[in-house]
C-alpha cells in the first residue's frame, strides 16, 4: 500500500535511519518526528536527525521536547546519577536503559501529528527480538497501541502503526540498510557520549554486534570497540 503522507519516527540513530529508507519505498510525502525527552545525549541525537532528514530531502520536521521524562526518571538514560552499564542482556531483566513507557508517549505525538497533517501511517523502528527487552517494543505493544489510536482519532481518521522491524534480527536489518544505501555513516547510537561512540553501552554493543554479525563495517569512530567481543 502507499501513502500519501507518512510519519516517522527518527531518533538520529542506525534503526531509525534505515526504516526512514524503508519508508521512502511507501509514502509520498514523509514526516520527520524526534523527540527530546531529557536523554543524556539529546544535542548528538538531534544532530544525527537533522543530518538523516537532510540525506533523504525531508522538510517536514518536528522536535518534539518531552524532558518531563527527565524529571520522572527511572532510567539511565535519563537520570545521570544512575551509571550507563556495560552491555549485558539477560532474557529475564530488563536493561536499566528501559525509560518507562517512553515509546507509547513517542507513538501518542506521532499519532497526533499524523491526524493534524493527514498521514495514514505512523513508522517506528521497534525491534523485538534481537534487541535490548524493552516491554514497549514488543509486538503486542505495537498492535494494542493501533487499538488505542483507532479508538481515540476521529472516526475518518485512518492511521496504522507501522512497526515492519518487529521480527526481525539486526543483523538482517543492517543488510537491509546496505541494500537501502541508508547513510548510516550520519547516524549514533550512543547512550555514554556526544563526540565519539564508547562501544562497550547496551546500544553500542548491539550495533557492533549486528555489524560484527552482518560482515561489515561499522563506518563510526568508538573510543573502543567492546561491543565486538561476543559474549555468553
Amino acid at each position: 500500500m502507499i501513502h500519501e503522507r507518512g510519519v516517522v519516527l527518527v531518533s538520529g540513530g542506525m534503526d531509525s535511519c534505515i526504516l526512514a529508507g524503508f519508508a521512502m519505498r511507501e509514502v509520498r510525502q514523509l514526516l520527520f518526528l524526534h523527540v527530546r525527552y531529557g536523554q543524556r545525549t539529546a544535542e548528538r541525537e538531534l544532530r544525527a536527525f537533522h543530518d538523516i532528514a537532510d540525506h533523504y530531502g525531508v522538510r517536514e520536521r518536528l522536535v518534539a521536547d518531552i524532558s518531563y521524562l527527565e524529571k520522572i526518571g527511572g532510567s539511565c538514560l535519563t537520570d545521570e546519577e544512575i551509571d550507563v552499564p556495560l552491555g549485558d542482556f539477560r532474557e529475564d531483566v530488563i536493561p536499566l536503559s528501559y525509560v518507562p513507557f517512553r515509546n507509547a508517549h513517542f507513538l501518542s505525538i506521532a499519532v497526533s501529528w499524523g491526524e493534524a497533517r493527514g498521514a495514514t501511517a505512523a513508522y517506528i523502528g521497534a525491534i523485538e527480538a534481537d534487541s535490548s527487552g524493552y516491554p514497549d517494543c514488543r509486538r503486542t505493544f505495537i498492535e494494542a497501541f493501533n487499538r488505542a489510536a483507532s479508538l481515540g482519532t476521529r472516526p475518518e481518521t485512518d492511521i496504522v502503526i507501522k512497526a515492519p522491524f518487529v521480527g526481525l534480527m539486526k543483523k538482517d536489518l543492517i543488510l537491509m540498510g546496505k541494500s537501502l544505501n541508508a547513510p548510516l555513516h550520519l547516524t549514533w547510537s550512543c547512550y555514554r557520549n556526544e563526540d565519539i561512540a564508547c562501544g562497550a553501552c547496551d546500544s553500542c554493543y548491539l550495533r557492533l554486534q549486528a555489524f560484527k554479525s552482518a560482515g561489515i563495517q561499522d563506518p563510526i569512530p568508538y573510543s573502543s570497540r567492546q561491543g565486538e567481543t561476543a559474549r555468553p
